[in-house]
């Protein structure tokens, strides 16, 4: 189900809002009535200047360019005048509320000092927002061969800043569309709400590059029209952005990037193609050739943005708290690039509705050192591609989500990309997420990735899978709740065999309201299968209480007093501190398995690890290939030169070996122990990911023996994942992997992860 109702601003807007919202936009007056004192003391510009600065004024009906602009009876008319001029530290904007400035941008110069903000805001009698309806009268900016223009990138917005720094904006309501009747469908038009960019081709030489202090709060922008098309600019209600036409090497390290920021108590509605889109550097890094190898030796495309890092272009101590999104072109709150984000309370009422490609409700990309916490959303799309309420993206380093609410989301709960570091999902609810649980996985971690006493609950009949591709390094699923409420269909877990080899399953609970458990579920020693006794119909589910009342619907998943998953969890230092609800961690004999923690029992304060299930029971046989000398008669020259047969030995199942384009089969991966060496198994393993199969169809093992090869084993039926073969001891100093045909089903060449050799 998906709630039909108002949403309202977390302010003292929430009059205002209601009555913009209940009128439609085109048939807002010219200028509003009054409603007497009270709504003209609440407006931020009828009172003191905080900053000491000069207040200026504008009044579309009644101003005049030619006035002073310093008192309301002598208020400038047009926001042209205010582009026109420079302001001062601690100076304001200030429009009257109830006006409309119909086709006009506002573009402010000058930037505020610390503790001196320049600040754009409201004043007047009026109970409605000042309007400025900008109706995409703005430039393009792009060239005319389609590559961004330096003149005029970023400049898209209904207020603009650009290398602008100390401002903060308010109680202002914002639309960028020419015609609301009409969505843009084609075209290259680019339009923002609130555009603050830092052009690196513009900056002045020897200027500051960081900007630093941002303000946007209570804040109403809708209809920011666009053609929901990815055209490597992103544009939304609130944009920040860095840009640069040259390559990213081409810019200094550190820089350009915003500090200090903070986007709360907005409300976001039918825009494109974010809410909040939050420094995506768009320098140029496009495919390998601006790829980098990190000095781990792995290997990272350019769009990656892996040199976000390496570079310190880091934007950071950004928080996005208490906005609402209804009804969001692409992804709602796409943030990137940025260390000590914190994205809280946000609500995100419908996204990817007007674009059928990759992005998600509200996720981090390319960040650091942050978290996405106590957010709800709703309302995603049945979509192939991510569409997933959140995600575990690229090259994040310290990145969790926690505490988040998610429901009726057809694309499924969690997208998972990879290359990333200490990546933690934890106490987070998921409520009819019905496509696949975590989605994709298109690259290795630098660590093990924790998903932790979250509560699944789900459809069995309408799920499509747990996950869809392979776990390519390790994963650790623990005290996690899988409760499926289909009476006719167990859960489906993998649409690809080997999909879970990577990973662990600890102290979860399995719940089949069918009573019939897939044969697919997977191997947890210590795992249940039993009703967890919720608190609440898992059927009658909270929606509609609003984001600020986020832990009403964790309550309801709470466990009764008699559940069995009471204490029949384990701890790991991943689970954090604290529930959803805010109980700490734990009380009793051991952590409650799901989202809430039941407060009975004595509290563990200073819990410790004392049985961590990073260590239990698995293959510790010692592999005799490790380490070894391995010659390929083929190997690929891509990413980076990082593709060498040396990767078919270290023990490090990220990394790969693959063939170049043009190898002819039989393909040979030759192992040297450098001695004789004896041994009853050898474990083969491809490496796939969301566009690579196995492409192996058979193969043969051979040893060297005076002086020739000699088959002692063999395969017909692929290889795939962790194929182990098995025979009678073999004595040798050299073992031969011969790939000799490929699957009828596969053009391209075979890649593989590991030869691991046991006694």
């Amino acid at each position: 189900m998906k709630p039909d109702r108002p949403r309202t601003l977390r302010s003292g807007l929430i009059a205002l809002l209601i009555t913009l919202v209940a009128v439609p936009v085109l048939s807002l007056p010219a200028r509003a009535s009054t409603t007497g004192t009270s709504a003209e003391a609440s407006w931020p510009g009828n009172q003191a200047n905080p900053y000491g600065g000069q207040d200026y004024y504008l009044d579309a009906s009644d101003g005049d360019d030619t006035a002073a602009g310093t008192d309301p009876d002598e208020a400038w008319r047009t926001l042209a005048r205010a582009n026109s001029t420079t302001f001062a530290p601690g100076d304001r904007i200030l429009l009257q509320a109830g006006e409309r400035w119909d086709g006009e941008q506002l573009w402010p110069k000058g930037s505020g000092t610390d503790g001196h903000p320049i600040t754009i805001s409201a004043y007047g009698a009026a109970s409605s927002l000042p309007y400025i309806a900008t109706n995409g009268n703005v430039p393009s900016p792009f060239l005319a061969d389609g590559t961004k223009s330096p003149a005029t990138v970023g400049r898209t917005g209904a207020i603009v800043l650009q290398n602008q720094q100390f401002w903060e904006i308010d109680n202002v309501e914002l639309s960028n569309d020419d015609d609301f009747e009409h969505d843009i469908t084609t075209g290259t038009a680019v339009r923002d709400g609130i555009a603050v960019s830092i052009n690196a081709d513009t900056l002045p030489s020897g200027a500051d590059s960081i900007m630093n202090h941002f303000r946007i709060h209570d804040v109403y922008v809708h209809n920011t029209d666009g053609p929901s098309t990815w055209q490597k600019i992103h544009y939304g209600a609130v944009n920040f952005q860095v840009f640069g036409s040259q390559s990213y090497q081409s810019y200094p390290t550190g820089g350009h990037h915003f500090e200090d920021v903070r986007i709360e108590d907005n409300r976001f509605e039918n825009v494109e193609l974010h809410a909040v889109q939050f420094a995506f550097n768009w320098f140029g890094a496009d495919g390998t050739a601006a790829g980098q190898t990190d000095e781990n030796g792995k290997f990272h495309e350019g769009w990656e943005q892996l040199w976000v890092r390496t570079r310190d272009l880091y934007s950071r101590d950004v928080y996005i708290g208490h906005n609402y999104a209804e009804s969001i072109g692409q992804g709602a709150f796409q943030l990137a690039d940025s260390q000590r984000l914190t994205a809280e309370y946000n609500e995100v009422n419908g996204f990817l509705e007007r674009y059928d490609a990759v992005s998600c409700g509200l996720y981090l990309w390319a960040g650091a050192d942050s978290v996405m916490q106590y957010n709800e959303v709703y309302g995603g799309p049945d979509n192939e591609y991510d569409g997933t309420p959140f995600d575990l993206e690229y090259t994040n380093f310290n990145v969790t989500y926690q505490y988040n609410y998610s429901h009726d989301n057809a694309a499924g709960w969690m997208a998972y990309m990879g290359n990333s570091s200490n990546s933690v999902a934890r106490y987070n609810l998921s409520v009819n997420d019905n496509g696949v649980l975590v989605k994709n996985m298109l690259s290795t971690n630098y660590s093990p990735t924790y998903f932790a006493n979250n509560t699944f609950v789900y459809d069995g009949a309408d799920l499509e899978y747990v996950h869809d591709e392979t776990f390519l390094s390790p994963v650790y699923f623990i005290n996690n709740i899988f409760h499926n409420t289909s009476t006719t269909e167990p859960t489906t877990w993998y649409r690809r065999d080997g999909a879970l080899r990577q990973a662990v399953f600890s102290n979860n609970d399995y719940y089949e309201a069918s009573g019939t458990h897939s044969s697919q579920q997977p191997d947890d020693p210590r795992g249940l299968e039993v009703d967890p006794q919720f608190a609440g119909d898992p059927d009658d589910y909270v929606t509609g209480a609003g984001v600020e009342n986020i832990r009403t619907a964790a309550e309801h998943f709470a466990l009764q007093d008699d559940s069995p998953l009471i204490d029949a969890g384990r701890y790991n230092a991943h689970l954090g501190t604290a529930d959803f609800l805010g109980t700490q961690l734990y009380h009793g004999a051991a952590p409650d398995i799901g989202t809430v923690e039941n407060p009975a029992g004595t509290l563990v304060s200073d819990p410790v690890d004392d049985d961590p299930v990073e260590a239990d029971p698995g293959d510790d046989a010692p592999d005799l290939a490790l380490g070894a000398a391995v010659t390929a008669s083929s190997t690929h020259p891509g990413a980076g030169g990082t593709l060498g047969a040396v990767n078919l030995t270290d023990g490090d199942p990220g990394t790969r070996w693959a063939a170049a384009d043009d190898a002819t089969y039989p393909v040979t991966l030759d192992v040297d122990f450098g001695q004789d060496t004896t041994f009853g198994e050898v474990v083969l393993d491809e490496y796939t990911d969301s566009g690579t199969n196995p492409r192996v169809q058979t193969f043969e093992l051979q040893r060297w023996d005076d002086g020739a090869w000699v088959t002692f084993a063999q395969g017909s039926d692929g290889i795939g994942h962790d194929l182990s073969v098995t025979f009678d001891d073999v004595t040798t100093s050299r073992l031969r992997v011969a790939l000799t045909s490929k699957k009828a089903t596969e053009t391209y060449t075979p890649t593989m992860t590991g030869i691991i050799v046991h006694a």
